[in-house]
């Protein structure tokens, strides 16, 4: 333990007025989840959508961040002064379902948009920088940093290891959550473990190691020395800014000048640079800084563990995992029939889905493809997605129902020349004023009344009435009414996909093609 931990350690142990402080709670996400394929998506990836429930990840880790205001009388934080609103990290083409999102959970949050996937380190660079600006002046914010794509099972004793964490990040400490292993696990980082840090399990970090194998896994756990990394972070921000200048001096210029030159919109979404973060180099928060931790005496490492039932559910054995279970250790979800199955995870998004005398598997059913996986073996997905990339097929990005902020399209069938597409239009949404080079497009209302604008022209449709909309022609579509609005769209022309869509007004605020 070097001389500047000892210090820490001997300060905490000694000092419990806990000293006031401002806290920014920070959720990165911009993962992509593609082991979770394919329920998880490029354009739709996991922490917008619900593995174990109707609520999304994203929306679960929001609510915990708000906990962080309001501590439970079992533990209270008196030296928190004031919690910042959350500040949501994600993609530019995330920005519409993740705000989407947000809004029904809470409205005391931040959107901060990246314009290029750069990995979690300059993610929480940009973060640190928005933070310090935000905080009453002079304020040295903590940062509480999760992913947005986790599970917590136990929201107070959560909330009572951030405060802990706080205590440590307070004497200037890089502190991260641990969490004590159950099992040798391949598919999770670990943590080796150093001295004692205060009186309540915290131990000082020694250094971080990769995905083991499975041998190496059952060594870290019986030494008892190695904890799971679970990718929670608390540190002040100059604290991180420090950290990451002295690791990474590439990426702390490159996000500093990216965020000198942000803009920020109407609805208070922050838009870092595009030009100035484009050569910023991507890195994770470990490979960044958290694995020099243990060879730079800069850096000051603090592990608190954590035993509040998180799982990172980064595959599906870790969805199974987390489930209910029948008699048999099966999980089911949807219309799933088992006859003689045990250990199996079948999930259905429409079709039945029948699973005889199969032990041990993996069943995953969307609108457009269908996941078979033994279940020890699902870490290779990610294979299979990147295969579906090399050949540019659709279903590693999308799904075939396709969310938007006005509703959503279903693609129901397509052939050479055409396509056919299920819309459906929520009150009052309404889609960009747009035209198409290479596309004509037929309308049939089934329900609800819709309002068309084609050319000079504005008229309404109601139930079995239909126009038709030629190449090249500006045109809209909007629900006037209090009813969803669900038409079938006949796409036909040489040309059908969806950036053949030229914008010229949205009050989504998307532009362009």
């Amino acid at each position: 333990m070097n001389v500047i931990a000892e210090a820490i350690t001997a300060d905490v142990l000694a000092d419990d007025s806990r000293p006031a402080c401002v806290v920014q709670p920070v959720v990165l996400a911009g993962g992509s989840g593609t082991r979770l394929w394919p329920l998880s998506r490029e354009q739709c990836p996991k922490q917008l959508i619900g593995l174990t429930g109707e609520e999304s990840l994203l929306e679960a880790t929001l609510r915990r961040t708000l906990r962080l205001r309001a501590p439970t009388p079992d533990h209270p934080a008196p030296h928190v002064v004031r919690t910042q609103p959350t500040l949501v990290v994600c993609s530019q083409e995330l920005r519409l379902p993740t705000k989407e999102r947000l809004e029904r959970c809470t409205s005391d949050s931040r959107v901060l948009l990246e314009p290029a996937p750069r990995n979690t380190a300059p993610a929480l660079t940009v973060a640190a920088l928005a933070a310090r600006a935000a905080a009453p002046q002079g304020e040295d914010p903590v940062l509480v940093v999760m992913p947005a794509d986790h599970l917590i099972a136990d929201t107070d004793a959560f909330v009572a290891t951030l405060q802990q964490a706080i205590q440590h990040a307070l004497h200037d400490a890089i502190v991260t959550l641990g969490v004590p292993p159950e099992r040798a696990e391949t598919g999770y980082g670990y943590i080796k473990t150093g001295f004692p840090a205060d009186g309540r399990g915290a131990r000082t970090i020694e250094r971080f190691v990769e995905k083991p194998a499975q041998e190496t896994a059952e060594q870290y756990v019986a030494s008892g020395e190695y904890w799971w990394n679970s990718g929670i972070f608390v540190m002040r921000a100059s604290v991180w800014l420090a950290a990451i200048a002295a690791c990474r001096p590439h990426i702390a210029v490159a996000c500093q000048a990216s965020y000198e030159q942000a803009k920020v919109d109407g609805d208070g979404t922050l838009h870092i640079d595009p030009a100035a973060f484009a050569g910023c180099p991507g890195e994770s928060i470990d490979y960044a800084v958290m694995e020099h931790i243990g060879d730079d005496p800069r850096l000051t490492g603090v592990i608190v563990p954590l035993t509040a039932g998180w799982s990172d559910v980064g595959a599906w054995d870790a969805v199974w995992d987390v489930s209910a279970k029948d008699t048999e250790g099966n999980v089911t979800r949807g219309r799933v029939l088992l006859e003689g199955a045990k250990d199996t995870y079948a999930h259905s998004e429409g079709r039945l889905v029948a699973c005889v005398g199969v032990t041990g598997v993996v069943v995953v059913e969307t609108a457009d493809a269908v996941l078979v996986a033994a279940k020890d073996r699902v870490q290779d997905v990610k294979a299979i997605v990147n295969r579906l990339n090399a050949a540019k097929d659709t279903e590693a990005k999308v799904h075939r129902k396709v969310e938007r902020p006005w509703g959503c399209y279903d693609s129901l069938d397509h052939g050479e020349r055409f396509q056919v597409k299920r819309i459906v239009v929520k009150p009052g949404g309404r889609l960009s004023l747009q035209m198409h080079h290479h596309r004509a497009e037929h309308w049939i209302v089934v329900r609800g009344t819709a309002r068309v604008t084609r050319g000079d022209e504005s008229f309404l449709l109601t139930e079995n009435q239909s126009t038709y909309i030629p190449l090249g022609t500006l045109h809209r579509l909007e629900n006037p009414g209090k009813t969803p609005l669900e038409i079938i769209e006949v796409q036909s022309g040489g040309y059908l996909g969806e950036d053949d869509i030229v914008r010229f007004d949205d009050q989504y605020g998307r532009t362009g093609t």
